[in-house]
């Protein structure tokens, strides 16, 4: 069976890539020409161009494969419409080539975000599949805007749609700074409440995703996959301070007021820089919100999803393996 994972080139789908290897699939994955091939050297996989936007370049890249995992996609825009063409457009366009020449697909597995759901209203009452999608962001909308273009679809081919929360672990560079700033002996919590959110490691994520992929119950089916256990901030900062072992460590709470200020000066800031900023008023508005809480019992009920990965030992694995590569 023949796999093709976008985003192969990224953190999630470089991890995809490596565990469908290991159960035997064959692997097709695909680059853009600025893509930093790091994660895919030396390994028993093809690689081919591809560009979102060149109907022809897609149409190869699918060409007679069973499956298809799609986990690439925009994380950083200048408006909503960047994030719908990098989000939405791009896996329409996907889906069209799939229709064209992969015509016995198995199934589209899309890697869409817990942001497209949006937040929980209460610790007691976790988002689940069948609440409707709140997102609050242009991300979250536009993520949610290409799961309705993967659903319209489902006379095609079957999908599933996995909805993962904030992911961790090694190869990470999205949440790596507050690696770096930990190492130093520093934790920041946002704002003076307490904010609970899921976890998963890149490893939970991945077999979730493949077992997703392999279930028959999964099909035309959306997941949240994430941890089963809920955290607050604190426990996180706890463990990345044991994980260093730090006898001396400083938390500090950043007033919500100063985290929209410190966004607005980055959102003004990166109107003149080559790329946008990842950290603006919308990503502002997610950090401070009290409740980034799901439900993984579906996945656990349809196909046996199950964390295996504590948050301690987690972190811990995800510092060593920065430490290891010299990151740190």
């Amino acid at each position: 069976m023949k796999v093709l994972v976008t985003g192969a080139t990224g953190f999630i789908g470089s991890h995809i890539a490596d565990a469908l290897l290991n159960k035997g699939y064959e692997v097709r994955c695909t680059y853009r020409k600025t893509s930093n091939l790091r994660w895919l050297k030396d390994k028993p996989l093809e690689t081919i161009e591809a560009d979102f936007f060149d109907v022809e370049s897609l149409k190869e890249a699918v060409r007679d494969v069973d499956y298809i995992i799609h986990s690439a996609g925009v994380v950083a825009a200048r408006n909503y419409e960047g994030f719908l063409k990098g989000n939405r457009d791009a896996t329409i366009n996907l889906l069209k080539a799939a229709e064209a020449t992969a015509p016995n697909l198995k199934r589209f597995v899309h890697v869409s975000s817990l942001t497209a759901a949006g937040p929980a209203k209460s610790l007691e009452q976790p988002i689940t599949e069948d609440m409707p999608p709140k997102p609050i962001t242009a991300y979250g909308r536009s993520k949610i805007a290409a799961e309705e273009e993967v659903r319209a679809f489902k006379n095609k081919f079957p999908y599933t749609i996995v909805r993962p929360t904030a992911v961790y672990g090694p190869r990470d560079v999205a949440i790596f700074q507050m690696f770096q700033v930990a190492q130093k002996g520093l934790g920041t919590l946002m704002g003076f409440n307490k904010k609970y959110l899921n976890l998963i490691h890149s490893d939970d994520l991945v077999r979730g995703t493949i077992q997703a992929m392999e279930s028959d119950k999964a099909v035309n089916q959306t997941y949240f996959l994430a941890s089963e256990e809920i955290y607050n901030w604190q426990q996180i900062i706890d463990a990345i301070k044991n994980a260093f072992n730090k006898k001396f460590f400083v938390k500090i709470r950043i007033p919500h007021f100063l985290i929209y200020t410190i966004a607005g000066l980055t959102e003004f800031f990166g109107k003149f820089a080559k790329n946008p900023p990842i950290f603006n008023k919308d990503k502002a508005k997610d950090f401070v919100q009290e409740y980034w809480i799901c439900s993984v019992e579906k996945a656990k009920r349809d196909f046996g999803y199950k964390q295996k990965t504590s948050l301690e030992d987690g972190i811990k694995q995800t510092i060593d393996w920065y430490k290891d590569k010299g990151w740190l």
